[in-house]
């Protein structure tokens, strides 16, 4: 059994920073947001639905999908979104479950952004962490790298979990309101804990796993 950390935090949080610090230690790092780029990009395997389901207005003339015009129609129609949602999430857990199952290094981190939005991975975690930072914070980490306004930042916070949400369904709390040495000795002060629980599971395991 492959173990692997859910590791979630909110759009500015700095999960990205984390999942590259995990795998500088030597875990295996599985991003869902990677693998939705992958299906969505021009001959991505997402793509034949996609264009079915919202038609060319969704494309790019490279034949990717066009995230800026899917965006203005999820907010203008937000069945749309559930309709988008309801073609790649199945294929992203599929594809990041795969991933999971063959990675070669001692634990995996799987990096989901909704995961506590979708509660479609617990089952499969062995730990969840949150990368944690206040939403002032984030609004303005956002807003520096992207060039979204407040309001169109704090619109897309809005659909995703509150802060107190996903402190709740942590195990495991990375606080990024430092700086990046912060982040760095706590991603490895967890780096040496993961390391130990995932070796008792393997030493648990029939024949060593």
């Amino acid at each position: 059994m492959t173990w692997v950390v859910g590791l979630t935090g909110g759009i500015g949080s700095g999960k990205s920073a984390a999942a590259a610090m995990f795998a500088e230690l030597g875990a295996a790092v599985v991003d869902t947001d990677l693998i939705a780029h992958e299906l969505t990009a021009a001959g991505g395997a997402a793509m034949p639905q996609i264009v079915a389901q919202f038609g060319d207005a969704v494309v790019t003339a490279g034949g990717a999908l066009d995230r800026a015009a899917m965006r203005r129609l999820a907010f203008a129609q937000p069945q749309a979104r559930a309709r988008l949602e309801a073609i790649l999430h199945p294929m992203i857990r599929s594809e990041a479950q795969r991933r999971c199952r063959e990675a070669r290094a001692p634990y995996v981190v799987l990096v989901v952004p909704l995961l506590v939005e979708s509660g479609a991975y617990r089952d499969t975690l062995s730990r969840i962490a949150v990368v944690d930072v206040d939403e002032p914070t984030q609004i303005a980490r956002v807003m520096a790298r992207s060039g979204l306004t407040q309001a169109e930042v704090r619109a897309i916070m809005a659909t995703q979990a509150s802060r107190a949400q996903r402190l709740a369904a942590a195990d495991d709390v990375i606080d990024n309101r430092g700086d990046p040495a912060s982040l760095r000795k706590a991603v490895a002060t967890l780096h040496s804990r993961y390391l130990a629980a995932a070796a008792a599971c393997r030493a648990a395991q029939p024949h060593g796993g």
